[in-house]
């Protein structure tokens, strides 16, 4: 037994010896054991990948990454002595307080005095720093002395940047994956433009820094990819700010456009502003056009005689009695906003001055037995289909039909003008465009290509939802509908243009909840596409609540219209040479009026050939004759009022005033009329009016 107690012993005390060494490692050796391990540590660290940019169809940048800086100090270092310390540290405090103007010279003295007293070795000066602001840090007292000896820590991080700050702000949208949160062309397109991160083993060394260290496991970074989108820089900026002017003269809530390229779906220009009561300006907070589902008005009226007409139920020139411009469905009263004579008025007159009580009476004839044929129609235009565009938030269309609860008796003569149905701008603009595109109806693109270091290596070609929304012979009556309303109807501001424009205006009282409908609020809107006899672009406006007195769309949202499309026309110059019969001919540009020598030369800059036969007077007037420039006698007679129609302000007035007359300017532009008559005699010192006109 005793060899059995021996082993025991033994065995004992190993066991004790171990237990014992355990615990001498643990709270005798342990400090020191840590340090050491924490110095020779070994760890992975995430290397960032640079997130790819977001460029407008020229490349230019919307939305890049720019390197960025948190500034810490260690205040406490023990290779800044007290003597670097507290001779330089007013002048550090001073130099900071200048380049970053956030804090006082005392206050940031007051705070690196407290660091140092406390043995700060990580003491934040400044986050988010820039690269510049930066290097001039690196020249600062103590700083300067650097990494070590200065206790100078820079960590650098990326920060986005948006160049053109305000244009399409929502719509290029940002990303935080922290809170899931993904908005715009950042969050939709985040797959391309996060890129891979990679990784990298470092070791701890002395002063707690980290070295890399070879490792066959290490990964590169693959940076993002960058975006090309379809938005053209130079028409959102007009779109921008033509929007904005409007809004503000208005006082309006919010309001949005969009222009869309015809054939492709292409977005050239979103803008989306909101305006902020607190700060009183406007901002891009939210993306209206994709995410607003708002009762669109009259300007649904379209969709009704795409029904109607497809079911060859009317004719364009058939009459609907209008009566005194109100019409009453069981308990509901629906009327004329704008006036119309009493009486019978042709279906495309009704279209044209947008008469509710007209288009209601026609499409309640037509499926008051059958209303479930009137929603089926708009079901096969695709209305009731969200367009699955890339960014997120899209609002759903609401075409609702016979089986919904809410359906009621009044429903089918409320939707044919416009309410009880929704849908967001954008899906109301798709609809135009596929009118303006013969039937077709393709999805609205964002981005058309991505890129790798200027490389193309992926394209986004045109998606077709609906191959043929209805008949190509509808397609072309209400083709002729939509130029009627500028032509004769509720949008002949836009009939002055030079170009021929096709569309539909609405005023839409806004539902207030359960209260029924506004009569103070209403959402102003203009949808069409030009050039109407070749259409290139559709575009709409929608402006909501405006709140000066003006709220009809030929007054709010047309105007936005016009100067987004003639910014358009002015610069696509193909645009102008859409017909073959173009190239065949030959087009002499008349500048009207003028003296003959400047008259001369500029058509000798122009290279176009004036008529050997033209007159020798001082004052000519251009004409065409035989492809070339025939100059007529303009006749200036002492004491006789001239014909000045057709000039320069600067001709007109010189040659007024040397004839002894005072003039006076209205307008801007040539000379369109005068007050006094030509030929008459001039009483000297008499006064005499020029009425100028652009056009």
């Amino acid at each position: 037994m005793w060899r059995v107690y021996l082993l025991y012993f033994g065995v004992l005390l190993f066991g004790l010896s171990i237990i014992g060494k355990v615990i001498y490692i643990q709270f005798v050796e342990g400090k020191e054991l840590i340090k050491k391990a924490e110095l020779l540590d070994l760890k992975y660290f995430n290397i960032e990948a640079v997130r790819g940019n977001i460029c407008a169809s020229d490349a230019s940048l919307l939305a890049t990454s720019i390197p960025i800086f948190n500034v810490r100090m260690d205040v406490s270092s023990p290779l800044i002595t007290d003597k670097l310390f507290y001779n330089n540290v007013e002048s550090l405090a001073n130099n900071l307080a200048k380049l970053f103007r956030d804090k006082s010279k005392q206050k940031y003295k007051r705070n690196l005095l407290n660091e140092r007293k406390k043995g700060n070795r990580y003491y934040l000066l400044k986050r988010n720093v820039t690269y510049d602001e930066l290097k001039k840090m690196r020249s600062f007292p103590i700083l300067k002395l650097g990494k070590y000896k200065g206790g100078m820590i820079v960590i650098p991080k990326n920060k986005r940047e948006k160049p053109f700050k305000l244009l399409a702000e929502r719509t290029i949208g940002y990303e935080n994956k922290k809170e899931k949160v993904f908005v715009g062309l950042e969050g939709a397109f985040s797959e391309y433009l996060s890129g891979v991160n990679g990784k990298q083993l470092k070791q701890r060394i002395s002063n707690g820094d980290w070295k890399p260290v070879y490792d066959e496991n290490a990964v590169e970074p693959e940076n993002g990819k960058d975006i090309i989108t379809t938005i053209d820089i130079n028409i959102q900026d007009v779109a921008e700010d033509a929007l904005m002017r409007h809004l503000e003269e208005h006082k309006a809530d919010w309001g949005c456009a969009v222009l869309m390229e015809v054939q492709t779906g292409y977005i050239k220009a979103i803008a989306n502003l909101r305006r902020d009561t607190i700060n009183n300006n406007y901002t891009e907070a939210y993306n209206y056009a994709v995410g607003e589902s708002i009762e669109p008005g009259s300007t649904f009226k379209l969709a009704s005689m795409l029904a109607v007409l497809e079911d060859k139920k009317i004719n364009m020139e058939d009459t609907i009695d209008i009566g005194n411009g109100i019409v009453k469905y069981y308990n509901l009263e629906i009327k004329d906003v704008y006036p119309i004579r009493d009486g019978k008025i042709t279906v495309k007159e009704a279209f044209e001055k947008s008469s509710n009580v007209g288009i209601s009476k026609i499409i309640y004839n037509a499926y008051v037995t059958k209303p479930e044929k009137f929603v089926d129609h708009l079901y096969d235009m695709s209305l009731n289909k969200p367009l699955n565009i890339e960014i997120h938030g899209e609002g759903k269309p609401v075409i609702k039909n016979t089986d919904y609860e809410s359906w009621s008796k009044v429903s089918l003569p409320f939707m044919s003008i416009g309410y009880e149905i929704r849908m967001t701008p954008l899906q109301l603009l798709t609809f135009y465009n596929a009118i303006a595109n013969n039937g077709r109806l393709v999805k609205p693109i964002f981005v058309k290509e991505i890129q790798v270091a200027g490389k193309t290596i992926e394209t986004f070609e045109p998606v077709v939802i609906n191959k043929a929304i209805c008949s190509k012979a509808t397609i072309e009556k209400v083709r002729e509908l939509l130029e009627g309303v500028v032509e004769n109807g509720t949008a002949q501001k836009l009939n002055r243009s030079v170009y021929k424009i096709a569309g539909k205006t609405g005023t839409a009282q806004i539902a207030n909840q359960n209260k029924g409908y506004d009569k103070e609020n209403y959402n102003a809107s203009f949808v069409g596409y030009f050039p109407a006899n070749n259409p290139r672009y559709s575009c709409i406006v929608v402006v909501s609540k405006p709140s000066t007195g003006k709220y009809y769309a030929s007054s709010v949202a047309v105007p936005v219209f016009k100067e987004i499309a003639d910014k358009v026309y002015a610069t696509q110059l193909d645009i102008h040479f859409h017909d073959e019969n173009i190239y065949n001919s030959t087009y002499i540009p008349l500048y009207t009026v003028g003296e003959q020598d400047e008259i001369k030369n500029i058509y000798k800059i122009l290279d176009f050939p004036i008529d050997s036969l033209s007159s020798n007077s001082e004052w000519v007037v251009a004409l065409e004759s035989n492809n070339s420039v025939r100059l007529g006698t303009r006749i200036i007679k002492e004491d006789i009022v001239p014909n000045v129609k057709g000039m320069g302000v600067k001709d007109a007035v010189f040659i007024l005033e040397s004839l002894g007359l005072h003039v006076k300017i209205k307008g801007k532009g040539f000379v369109k009329n005068q007050s006094k008559t030509p030929g008459t005699i001039i009483k000297k010192g008499s006064e005499i009016i020029l009425n100028l006109s652009i056009s």
